[in-house]
């Protein structure tokens, strides 16, 4: 599974940081190139309930594999597809296998880990994507310098190697009984997971227009930014894991919030190197142990047989909060500047922690694990 994930998220993040660039040189707008993203995780928002449902009845190793070579022929697509306004139709097919490889994924990992070691153990499966995010944009910026029509053919060989390992995973067990009826959405998981919305917001501006923001302050390599954030989480995470296990999940969640919208905020200051490995330190903490710790304790009050579908809810508000970044910020930054749309990203982040504290009062089962009582 870790090899799985990190060819998934090694083929994507060479895409897209350079698709904004693509998208620019095909005579679209800054606000179009942040439509990339922004429609791939519009479209991976609201199917992922779907897809994480369907994965519940047909078996996430089936999903894996058809997810991989669909997103395949979408690479070689891309690789000669002269309007970047076909590309941008075509990202929302491309949104929908998406949210059923990251749901399946999920869920499928999630039924091999043991409840008291599951925080541990999602986060040292994360390892595997931000070890892909610290090559990722590095590569994809170099191969980029030899024709994006290459670009699209590498990531469309990594997908083939996806297809390849899902194949050879074992299957689980798919549930026996039909799900009751009206209950294809985990509307409480949903609801919830609207945290996630408000803090990913940030981060889809971060995919998107990090790398923009280094080359408009003449700062190499223009991937410095999201290279420095996987790195820090690569080193922060394993231990974070265990720190929620340990202490409660809920506990550990709760200052990530805070910690990733300061992060949010350095960026308002300036673009410098030196402000943007800050920004990328104070964040990459927060969000690389926000999400372990948060999923863990969700998934405390999820059935087996349903965590395919929590998972899609999940997606779903991160999905929108970074789709709905990328295009906001793209916006925002070609009518106010880049330090006005991290400003307003950081803002909306600040509001994370009311709104979890609010909510989880409210949908979550009055159980407890031990330390999240506060």
């Amino acid at each position: 599974m870790c090899g799985f994930t990190f060819t998934v998220f090694l083929s994507v993040f060479q895409l897209l940081p350079t698709a904004p660039f693509h998208i620019l040189a095909l005579g679209g707008s800054t606000f179009a190139s942040g439509l990339f993203l922004g429609f791939l995780t519009y479209s991976s928002a609201l199917s992922a309930p779907a897809t994480g449902a369907l994965a519940d009845r047909l078996g996430a190793r089936r999903i894996l594999l058809t997810s991989s070579l669909a997103i395949a022929g979408f690479s070689i697509a891309y690789a000669v597809i002269p309007d970047y306004r076909i590309s941008l139709a075509l990202v929302l097919v491309h949104g929908v296998f998406w949210s059923g490889l990251l749901s399946a994924s999920a869920a499928y990992l999630t039924n091999m880990l043991p409840e008291r070691r599951r925080a541990e153990g999602i986060a040292y499966w994360g390892l595997s994507s931000i070890a892909a995010i610290a090559v990722g944009p590095s590569i994809g910026f170099w191969i980029f310098r030899f024709g994006w029509g290459i670009l699209c053919v590498g990531a469309a060989i990594l997908n083939l190697i996806m297809a390849a390992i899902a194949w050879r995973l074992p299957p689980q067990a798919t549930p026996t009984r039909e799900p009751p009826r009206g209950v294809g959405v985990e509307w409480r998981v949903l609801l919830i997971s609207l945290t996630l919305f408000m803090y990913s917001f940030g981060y889809g501006g971060i995919t998107s227009f990090s790398a923009l923001y280094a080359d408009a302050n003449a700062v190499a390599p223009k991937g410095v930014y999201l290279t420095t954030l996987a790195m820090v989480m690569l080193v922060t995470r394993p231990l974070s894991g265990r720190l929620g296990d340990r202490f409660g999940h809920r506990r550990v969640f709760l200052p990530c919030l805070l910690l990733i919208s300061a992060g949010l905020a350095v960026l308002t200051v300036g673009g410098t190197r030196f402000w943007l490995m800050l920004s990328a330190t104070i964040f990459g903490i927060g969000f690389g142990t926000a999400y372990p710790a948060y999923v863990a304790y969700v998934m405390r009050h999820v059935e087996a047989d349903r965590r395919g579908a929590a998972f899609g809810a999940i997606l779903a508000a991160f999905d929108t909060g970074i789709g709905t970044g990328s295009t906001t910020m793209g916006w925002l930054i070609g009518n106010y500047g880049f330090a006005s749309a991290f400003g307003a990203a950081a803002a909306l982040s600040a509001l994370a922690l009311p709104y979890f504290l609010i909510a989880d009062r409210r949908f979550t089962p009055r159980s407890r694990e031990k330390g999240d009582r506060v």
